[in-house]
């Protein structure tokens, strides 16, 4: 499997954590990357982030258009919106990522990993299925796909991580509920998540960022 292109931005100190950020449909990594600086982290941070581009794909409720996607949409319904093979097929390529940064020198525990929209659905799909501990998981104005399958594919290596879960309370596209509704199946699942939710739409808003800083630098502080 070829590794996820994606845009590196490294800390002005010897990189000695990771955070991976995953795009929403229809953007690239260059969208999140921006954010970096608005985060104001402390320059002995030694914290580099990975914001990887999604593979383009024709995405069905656009009419078949071909974009950056992590999976296909067929249907607005939320119980059947998100591609099962996309999901899973992306989620094993962030996989490698991950595997990758860990061979390279950065334990698992060091690594955060990030999702918006759709990106947070890979997040949210590989929080219960990985084998090893990451520092944390932020969840960004999202849902869980395949929550039938969560308690049979889970395991308990992630159990304690803690886990950010962020919605608007004016979200146009994933609805509040879906956002609750995943953060409930995980909580009830006995994982350790932390619900916030902004006056917003589908976004991020200042004082979000600034909570994002905070929870950043929580899980990875400096060594």
């Amino acid at each position: 499997m070829a590794l996820l292109p994606f845009v590196d931005v490294k800390p002005q100190s010897q990189a000695d954590a990771a955070v991976v950020w995953l795009h929403g449909l229809g953007d690239s990594g260059d969208g999140f990357a921006p954010i970096v600086p608005e985060l104001r982290l402390p320059k002995s941070s030694g914290i580099r982030f990975l914001f990887p581009h999604a593979p383009v794909r024709p995405i069905t409720i656009n009419g078949g258009m071909q974009m950056r996607g992590w999976y296909d949409i067929k249907t607005w319904d939320l119980n059947d919106r998100a591609d099962e093979t996309g999901v899973r097929e992306s989620a094993a390529a962030v996989t490698a990522l991950l595997d990758k940064l860990i061979e390279q020198g950065i334990p698992a525990n060091r690594i955060l990993l990030a999702g918006f929209s759709q990106g947070g659905v890979i997040a949210l799909h590989l929080l219960p299925r990985l084998p090893y501990k990451l520092a944390g998981v932020m969840a960004l104005s999202t849902y869980m796909a395949i929550p039938g399958k969560l308690k049979d594919e889970m395991t308990a290596a992630n159990k304690s991580t803690a886990v950010l879960v962020n919605h608007g309370t004016h979200d146009e596209v994933v609805p509040y509920s879906a956002g609750q509704a995943a953060f409930n199946a995980l909580k009830f699942a006995g994982f350790n998540v932390n619900w916030v939710d902004y006056r917003m739409g589908h976004s991020v808003c200042p004082q979000q960022i600034a909570d994002i800083s905070r929870f950043i630098q929580q899980q990875l502080p400096a060594l």
